[in-house]
């Protein structure tokens, strides 16, 4: 149970207050940057239980149970080095990240893109990292089942399958709204925060 006072329903509980734990691989590095690698404090404290990670920042906040109390962690370190994988899945935030959020067409910065074939599907083209790219809503109805050159479109760079490295590099530029001040200084963004 969790410390409240006067049997209040402690403010962890409520939907818009979340303490998600970074986490962080044997060499303090995060495991991903985009998505940024967390686990729910539910998690984090079954791990810390289990003496399955260290703890390297805490939040305010403590775990209660009968036996037992634990300060929530806000940062935790696996014990076990997890070897990064190697692949890059083909999703949608994978090719957004390839594409950095950018329409790949008209250049339109922002979250509400989808994703366009640059050789259609209906002209033989696949779905695959060479042949797909972010694109505004615009210029995806704009373009159509046409190739680029009948759309009168050019590509601002050619697609082609990310490496692993390139997409974690690319995670850095994105660091999420919500950061835990703690946890500032295990991770690396090209962004100052004050």
């Amino acid at each position: 149970m969790l410390d409240s006072q006067a049997n209040v329903k402690p403010a962890l509980f409520k939907k818009s207050i979340q303490r998600p734990a970074l986490i962080l691989n044997a060499d303090y590095r995060p495991l991903s940057y985009f998505p940024l690698s967390l686990w729910p404090w539910q998690e984090a404290i079954k791990a810390v239980y289990l003496e399955r990670v260290n703890v390297a920042a805490e939040y305010e906040e403590v775990v209660r149970s009968e036996k037992l109390t634990l300060p929530l962690p806000s940062v935790i370190v696996l014990k076990n080095y997890v070897v990064p994988t190697k692949t890059v899945p083909f999703t949608r935030a994978t090719l957004f990240l390839r594409d950095e959020f950018t329409c790949q067409y008209c250049g339109y910065k922002g979250k509400d893109l989808t994703f366009d074939h640059v050789v259609p599907k209906s002209r033989g083209g696949k779905t695959r990292w060479d042949n797909v790219v972010a694109a505004c809503q615009s210029c995806n109805l704009r373009k159509a089942a046409k190739t680029t050159s009948q759309a009168g479109f050019k590509l601002k760079k050619a697609p082609t399958k990310p490496s692993s490295e390139v997409l974690l590099n690319k995670g850095k530029k994105f660091p999420p709204s919500d950061m835990h001040k703690s946890w500032i200084d295990f991770l690396y963004f090209e962004k100052d925060f004050d």
